[in-house]
């Protein structure tokens, strides 16, 4: 397993991470969700995101439980505050009153007294800023949480984040936004301004929700089981991904991984790895045997004829300017 910094921070994460964003908690069982986490540890990764929202705040205690007994200094645990984990004005958004409630609450499903990296899940145009970053400040003085981070932060909002953080004298270091080979909006402004002010990336989706492993055939429906075919699982998210000409153009992908002599998997992970201001990229998993195949990802490196060959199959399916796209909101 390969380990990178994150950020400018002597932070150390394995550049395979374990998310458990739409399994655990809801896909697959406890005992699925165990035995994920333990061959993921098997197989070297650390580090380990999740947030409040996932599963409506089941995801965490379940990965809480899988990682009790595994000494603490040995991984490193990420979570999540923004969306709604409840009925009431405030069980939401990153108010002081949400965040210091949620950091608790999350503590308490994780049964840890610290998390390592607390991340703002999404920006939140209705507190000010001060306001936010100083109740992350508060934390990290607490103790609750080593490293702050944010998610999908647009290059300004990242910006106007870090200037505040050096302000406060906390350690903001990541952002965590979608990223792969079809989904690269963050290439020309949030991995610019990221490296401006010493964050790097957590990418999630680096599969493109498993259709750059190539299993969703053209002019073919979704395989039972599949994401695709299960709301739980992101069905609506995958959906902008199923169109035969997006699925047409990954079959043209198959030989250059073979030529490579990596799985489509691998590819596209490593794919994502390539750039430098990427620090890990998030992998989940309904079987633990799916693990074994993404982990060996890690230290792949794609030469400049691979790369080539990449951009021009997928040339014009490629979703790169982020002023011509919504923003992925169907991922909490």
């Amino acid at each position: 397993m390969e380990f990178r910094y994150l950020g400018n921070s002597g932070l150390k994460i394995s550049a395979i991470s374990y998310g458990n964003w739409i399994t655990h908690g809801s896909q697959v069982e406890e005992d699925a969700a165990n035995a994920c986490v333990k061959r993921a540890l098997d197989l070297g990764i650390t580090t380990f995101d999740t947030a409040d929202v996932y599963a409506g705040t089941r995801a965490e205690a379940v990965m809480g439980r899988a990682l009790a007994g595994v000494p603490r200094e040995s991984i490193e645990v990420f979570t999540k505050v923004y969306w709604p984990t409840g009925g009431g004005v405030n069980d939401r958004g990153l108010s002081r009153k949400h965040i210091m409630h949620s950091i608790d609450a999350s503590l308490k499903r994780l049964k840890m007294d610290h998390v390592d990296l607390y991340q703002a899940h999404r920006f939140d145009v209705e507190t000010p800023l001060e306001e936010t970053m100083l109740a992350f400040a508060d934390i990290v003085r607490q103790g609750k949480s080593l490293y702050i981070g944010v998610s999908e932060w647009d290059a300004d909002q990242i910006t106007r984040g870090a200037a505040l953080a050096r302000e406060l004298h906390v350690p903001l270091i990541s952002n965590q936004p979608q990223y792969s080979m079809l989904w690269r909006v963050i290439e020309q402004e949030v991995i610019p301004a990221s490296h401006d002010v010493g964050m790097s990336q957590i990418v999630w989706s680096p599969m493109a929700q498993g259709v750059l492993t190539g299993k969703y055939l053209p002019g073919q429906p979704p395989p039972e089981g599949s994401r695709a075919t299960d709301e739980l699982s992101g069905k609506s998210f995958i959906s902008r991904w199923l169109n035969d000409d997006v699925l047409t153009k990954v079959q043209q992908l198959k030989p250059i991984a073979q030529q490579a002599g990596i799985t489509m998997a691998q590819m596209s992970i490593a794919w994502t790895l390539q750039n430098k201001n990427v620090a890990s990229a998030i992998v989940g998993a309904t079987r633990p045997e799916q693990l074994d195949d993404n982990v060996k990802a890690s230290g792949v490196v794609l030469d400049a004829d691979t790369l080539k060959a990449i951009d021009k199959v997928l040339a014009d399916t490629i979703i790169s300017d982020p002023r011509k796209t919504e923003s992925p909101k169907t991922r909490p």
